[in-house]
């Protein structure tokens, strides 16, 4: 969670150096939302007893094309939100959030697309004899993603705007400690919101740009490191290391495909082995020989997404070594990078499998 802290606050810098700069154009969203936990397991039924409902409030920056990312990304909005939901659950109780996100638009800045990464914290968690039946929040301190998809129309009275449409939101904390379902939520929303500014005029370069993005393929080696647990609460926290060695290649401005292999050392996964040979007979069909490798070998896909220093990076996999029967033979990941310099990153990113999560990864890395 530490190493997620960090990579929230290096990104929050930039969102205030670029504050500098455009420090006359900003404005608020305050909306309200209401929908339904997603079943995405049986063992999560017994938390849904009732319609989330809550509020977000955000802090926006807009860009006018002061730089080539900007007109490229359709002049993006960026900013700081505030997330408050109610489960209408005894065992989870309600949930705060604080994130970083981007507003991107189409179909003439009238739909809105938002992505967000922060950190929750929620009011129940996990507890072995107070609050036993949350399989969901085996921490105080959790992951948060959610995508908010709607309609926008601003300065409709004055600097007064209304906005509506579809949000989904995620909380878990990336199996960091057991029990760790997660919870998934989907819901309506509707909201204002207030310009402080007047608008500004949008920068349109009609010159082509000087840069090239062909490249030839370019090699990737990415070490992927954090803490996990094991589906099973206090067997105890392991440090995992995963290693990404892939090739991508640039097929524009904006995007890049890639093509590799991982290798994971979950060392969380020994302990898990060891415990089902012990607590299941060798005649059960959960049984494992406690010698069983716990080292797992993938193949996958990818794409990156590149909007300025920063990208986005999603992938999917299927694992060819697997001598231990846990979880599904596919799994996924999707992170934030951030290039240091030219051809070395960081990021965090979360592995998953379906709507399990794994593991939230610190990574590091080049691109030679």
């Amino acid at each position: 969670m530490q190493r997620i802290f960090a990579f929230l606050l290096l990104f929050s810098i930039s969102l205030l150096h670029s504050q500098e700069e455009d420090k006359n154009s900003t404005y608020i969203d305050a909306q309200i939302f209401r929908g339904n936990i997603i079943k995405h397991a049986d063992y999560v039924g017994h938390l849904i007893s009732g319609h989330p409902d809550g509020v977000l409030l955000g802090y926006n920056w807009k860009t006018y094309g002061n730089k080539e990312w900007e007109q490229v990304y359709n002049y993006p909005d960026y900013g700081v939100s505030y997330q408050y939901i109610d489960f209408k659950n005894p065992y989870i109780g309600h949930n705060h959030a604080i994130g970083v996100h981007y507003n991107f638009y189409f179909f003439k800045r009238h739909l809105m697309f938002r992505i967000s990464q922060g950190i929750g914290i929620t009011s129940n968690p996990y507890d072995r004899e107070t609050n036993n039946k949350n399989n969901a929040f085996g921490t105080k301190i959790l992951d948060n993603n959610y995508f908010l998809l709607q309609y926008q129309k601003q300065n409709i009275v004055g600097r007064f705007g209304l906005q509506a449409g579809l949000f989904l939101t995620h909380f878990s904390n990336g199996r960091f400690k057991a029990p760790n379902s997660g919870i998934n939520t989907v819901a309506l929303n509707v909201g204002i919101n207030y310009n402080f500014n007047e608008e500004k005029k949008y920068i349109k370069d009609s010159l082509p740009s000087n840069s090239t993005y062909r490249e030839r393929i370019k090699y990737n080696i990415a070490f992927r490191t954090g803490v996990s647990e094991g589906p099973v609460p206090r067997l105890g926290q392991r440090q995992f290391y995963h290693i990404g060695l892939y090739a991508d290649k640039r097929v524009g401005r904006k995007s890049a495909l890639q093509f590799g292999t991982d290798v994971f050392f979950s060392r969380y996964l020994r302990d898990y082995i060891k415990f089902v040979s012990v607590a299941f007979p060798e005649d059960h069909p959960d049984y494992a020989d406690p010698d069983t490798d716990y080292k797992r070998i993938g193949l996958f896909i990818g794409h990156e997404l590149f909007i300025n220093k920063l990208s986005v990076e999603t992938q999917f996999g299927y694992y060819v070594y697997k001598p231990f029967d846990y979880e599904i033979d596919v799994y996924q990941r999707v992170g934030l990078k951030y290039y240091i310099y030219k051809n070395v990153f960081t990021g965090v990113g979360l592995k998953t499998h379906g709507g399990r999560a794994e593991a939230i990864e610190a990574t590091v890395g080049v691109r030679l």
